[in-house]
C-alpha cells in the first residue's frame, strides 16, 4: 500500500524545514522482495532476498527549481563550484584544481572511438551551467539538479530533514511491487514494444541518438508515467545516489542458508569502496541506482532497478541527481 502526499510547492527561504506531506513523498510500505540479479552485470549478483522497513520517498528527483531553494536558504556552494584542495593532489596541474564537473559531449564520428572519451572536464559546469559556461538552467526548473556531489546532496537532506536511500531501499521503491521483473514496469523495455517508459538513450551511443522520446539530455521530472508505488523517474533521466558505500557485490552479506532474508543492509565499508590503486586518495564511492538518459541496448545497460555503478563522493557529473527518503 502507498500514501500519495499532496504536491504543494517549494518552501521559500523563510519558510520550515519541508517536511513528507509538503514535499510529494510517497508512503512506501515495508516489505520483502529480489534485490539484485543474476542475469545482467556481475556487480548485480547474487540475487537475495532483503527486507526493508517502511519510508516516505520523493515522488520525484529533486529539481532545479527545488535545489534553487535549498541554496537561496543556505547559501550552499556545490563541490563544482568550489577549487579543488591541492593538499589532496599534489602532483597534478594546477589548471585542473579550478571549479569544474563532468559533462557528456557527443564525440566526433569520423575517428575510432576510445572508452570514456564523450566525457569531458568542463571548467564552469555546475548545477546552474549543466553544460559548462555560457548554458543556463533557464526552462529547466522542473529537470532533475545534476552537478551534485556527495557532500551537496547530504547536506540538500539535512535541510529538509530527511535521508539519502538505501541501496535497497531505492531498489524496492523502484520496483514498484513487481518483484523480479527486469524493469519498474514489466519485463519489456518498451512497453507494447513502442512506448517510451523512461528517458533513455535511442541509437548508437555515443554518436547517434534519435530522440524517439524527445530529449537529448535531462527530461522535466514526471514526463514518463510513474512505476507502481506512484514514484517517477526511478529509471533513466539520472542516475540517483544512495548512501551505500560501493563494494562489488550488492549490499549485506549472503545468508547462510537460502530460508533467511537479509534485513535493511547497508552495503559495504568506506575502506572497501576506494578505487584499486587510489586508496592512498582515501575518497569513498557510494552506489548509484536507476541508470540516465545515455544509457543505451548497446551500452550500458543499466536502466534497471537492478543495476548499480560506482561513483566518487567528490566528483559531480551532468547525468547524476538524487531524491530523498524520510524513513517512519
Amino acid at each position: 500500500m502507498t500514501t500519495q502526499a499532496p504536491d504543494l510547492q517549494d518552501p521559500q527561504p523563510a519558510s520550515p524545514r519541508p517536511t513528507p506531506t509538503r514535499r510529494g513523498m510517497v508512503w512506501i510500505d515495508g516489505g520483502t522482495f529480489r534485490m539484485g540479479s543474476d542475469e545482467h552485470y556481475a556487480e548485480e549478483a547474487p540475487s537475495k532476498r532483503v527486507t526493508v522497513d517502511g519510508f516516505w520517498i520523493d515522488s520525484r528527483p529533486v529539481t532545479n527549481a527545488q535545489f534553487a531553494s535549498f541554496v537561496r536558504a543556505t547559501g550552499w556552494k556545490t563541490v563544482a563550484e568550489r577549487p579543488v584542495d591541492p593538499a589532496l593532489y599534489p602532483d597534478a596541474d594546477p589548471a585542473l584544481l579550478q571549479p569544474a564537473s563532468i559533462v557528456f559531449m557527443p564525440p566526433e564520428r569520423d575517428h575510432p572511438l576510445r572508452e570514456g572519451e564523450w566525457w569531458q572536464y568542463i571548467h564552469g559546469a555546475d548545477w546552474r551551467h549543466p553544460t559548462g559556461p555560457g548554458s543556463s538552467i533557464d526552462g529547466l526548473e522542473t529537470h532533475p539538479v545534476v552537478h551534485v556531489a556527495w557532500e551537496d546532496v547530504t547536506a540538500y537532506a539535512v535541510w529538509a530533514g530527511a535521508d539519502l536511500p538505501t541501496e535497497a531501499e531505492w531498489e524496492f521503491a523502484s520496483r514498484g511491487g513487481l518483484d523480479g521483473a527486469a524493469f519498474a514496469w514489466g519485463d519489456e523495455l518498451l512497453l507494447e514494444g513502442w512506448q517510451h517508459m523512461a528517458n533513455v538513450w535511442q541509437g548508437m551511443f555515443p554518436i547517434e541518438n534519435r530522440r524517439e522520446d524527445g530529449w537529448l539530455r535531462t527530461s522535466p521530472v514526471g514526463s514518463y508515467p510513474p512505476n507502481g508505488y506512484g514514484l517517477y523517474d526511478m529509471i533513466g533521466n539520472t542516475w540517483e545516489w544512495t548512501k551505500d558505500w560501493w563494494s562489488l557485490a550488492a549490499p549485506g552479506a549472503v545468508p547462510a542458508s537460502p530460508c533467511c532474508t537479509i534485513k535493511n543492509p547497508h552495503g559495504g565499508s568506506s575502506e572497501q569502496s576506494y578505487e584499486p590503486g587510489m586508496e592512498h586518495l582515501k575518497i569513498a564511492r557510494r552506489v548509484l541506482k536507476g541508470g540516465s538518459h545515455l544509457c543505451a541496448p548497446n551500452y550500458c545497460r543499466r536502466y534497471r532497478p537492478a543495476a548499480r555503478h560506482a561513483q566518487a563522493e567528490d566528483s559531480s557529473a551532468s547525468h547524476i541527481g538524487f531524491r530523498v527518503v524520510v524513513r517512519g
